[in-house]
């Protein structure tokens, strides 16, 4: 795998960020670009960097993140989402490159009560989630040598997220209210991009097998509540012996979005453990890692 080149697309992003750090130490050369080198949603920029750099595999990790905004901003959440991923997947078909794209748990409605698997029906129930189930049929369409991952409620010590929103909210108020009525698996950055990584060999030395393309969940185990979610920070907080606010459960109609957000996105991981024999991590103990990391 020396001689392969891996370039990721997103370098401002949490989880282009945690590929930097997952890097480190391996043997392929990673080459992590964002704008104005790689606009995803710039075909001429995008066709400059696969001459330049002329990778063996991209990592799509730039997205457009901001749930809500994308509600009134459709047109960059399209562009960024759906038309970005589309031109990578036609890029990477003619210069034989394969393509690796994260995408969302938002692309499922969040009717079930048990975990969605990678076949379960998409029914999106904003403009994000909508783009982004686009987005992944636009490289089905196009490239056989792709693998989608799904992943969820990504944190990290990068950009903004909610365990970082959780610890300045918890140093600044006294209480804190937090919806307990949506459920799903809090992953961290770190996590989706070692998973990626040690994927990618498998997928650039063994490319021929049809089985290992496709779509994949990546979540850490198990589920819990943005309540929950934030209880175990806060937790882990008063571990240190640091103060700690009052958390108090709300309902989503206590806290009204401009978007819809599914009531139940926990994902089924088996298959990216079986296909790859990976042992996912439990969702607390990235929660215990990335507040020791962050608080102080």
């Amino acid at each position: 795998m020396k001689d392969q080149r891996i370039a990721v697309i997103g370098a401002s992003g949490q989880v282009a960020q945690a590929f930097q750090r997952a890097a480190l130490g391996r043997s392929f050369e990673l080459m992590v670009s964002g704008r104005p080198q790689a606009d995803i949603t710039d075909l001429a920029s995008l066709s400059r960097l696969f001459a330049d750099q002329r990778p063996d595999l991209v990592i799509n990790a730039s997205a457009y993140t901001a749930v809500d905004k994308a509600e009134v901003e459709t047109e960059i959440a399209h562009s960024t989402n759906q038309e970005g991923p589309a031109s990578l997947a036609v890029l990477c078909q003619a210069t034989g490159a394969a393509l690796i794209h994260i995408s969302t748990d938002y692309v499922f409605d969040g009717s079930q009560r048990t975990p969605y698997l990678e076949d379960d029906v998409r029914a999106p129930q904003s403009v994000y989630g909508a783009t982004k189930s686009a987005g992944e049929d636009a490289i089905r369409k196009v490239l056989p040598r792709h693998a989608i991952f799904r992943t969820a409620w990504v944190y990290g010590p990068d950009g903004q997220n909610f365990l970082k929103t959780m610890l300045r909210l918890g140093a600044e108020r006294d209480e804190v209210r937090v919806v307990s009525d949506q459920f799903g698996s809090p992953t961290p950055a770190d996590v989706i991009a070692g998973t990626i990584l040690d994927i990618a060999p498998r997928l650039l030395s063994d490319g021929d097998k049809d089985s290992l393309w496709g779509t994949y969940h990546l979540t850490a185990q198990g589920e819990t509540s943005w309540h929950g979610f934030a209880a175990e920070i806060f937790r882990q907080v008063a571990l240190s012996g640091r103060k700690v606010p009052r958390l108090h459960a709300i309902t989503t109609s206590d806290y009204p979005t401009a978007a819809v957000r599914p009531k139940y996105s926990v994902l089924e991981t088996s298959k990216i453990r079986r296909t790859f024999g990976l042992t996912l991590p439990d969702w607390q103990q990235g929660v215990a890692t990335c507040v020791k990391r962050l608080a102080h």
